[in-house]
């Protein structure tokens, strides 16, 4: 069954995300964690999971951000997303997700806590239909989404791939 990019906006009503791209919320854990048992300095307590749908289409970007949990990606349809990563030592990495493991792309890849990372689609005349999911859940008060200028002072020497992978 082939897919469209207007069908998956419609039937999942996914709306645009801060940091490119459309989502919607599909799963929140009913249980929670108190913040005596999460990271220094977490204020609140956090769900024990959260996940939700990811759509990019063409040469729209998730802009270089970073989040306190692991966020695992999972592929569903589409062109692989390319998955960009520079950890806290400043090494850059990146990634296929996608469904051709003989090519070396990955069904499901896990971006660990506190890791910037930013994503596009490969095929730039189509589109990457993903889903996250965020342990402990995922709040909006442990997203992290830098000026361009702020990362390229950070890590000069990948001043490139910041440039092209942020919004301003």
């Amino acid at each position: 069954m082939k897919v469209d990019v207007q069908t998956i906006k419609d039937q999942l009503k996914l709306t645009p995300h801060p940091e490119g791209g459309f989502f919607k919320e599909n799963y929140r854990s009913s249980g929670s964690i108190n913040e005596a048992n999460l990271w220094k300095g977490v204020q609140g307590s956090r769900n024990f999971s959260t996940a939700i749908y990811f759509l990019l289409v063409k040469n729209q970007i998730s802009a270089f951000h970073k989040i306190k949990q692991d966020e695992m990606w999972h592929f569903y349809a589409g062109s692989p997303l390319l998955l960009h990563m520079i950890n806290n030592q400043g090494d850059y990495h990146s990634v296929k997700i996608g469904n051709n493991i003989s090519n070396g792309e990955y069904f499901q890849f896990v971006v660990p806590a506190d890791t910037w990372f930013a994503s596009e689609v490969e095929n730039k005349d189509n589109f990457a239909f993903c889903g996250c999911t965020v342990s402990p859940g995922f709040d909006f008060k442990d997203f992290e989404m830098p000026d361009r200028k702020f990362l390229v002072t950070k890590y000069p020497y990948l001043k490139e791939i910041i440039t092209r992978l942020t919004h301003r």
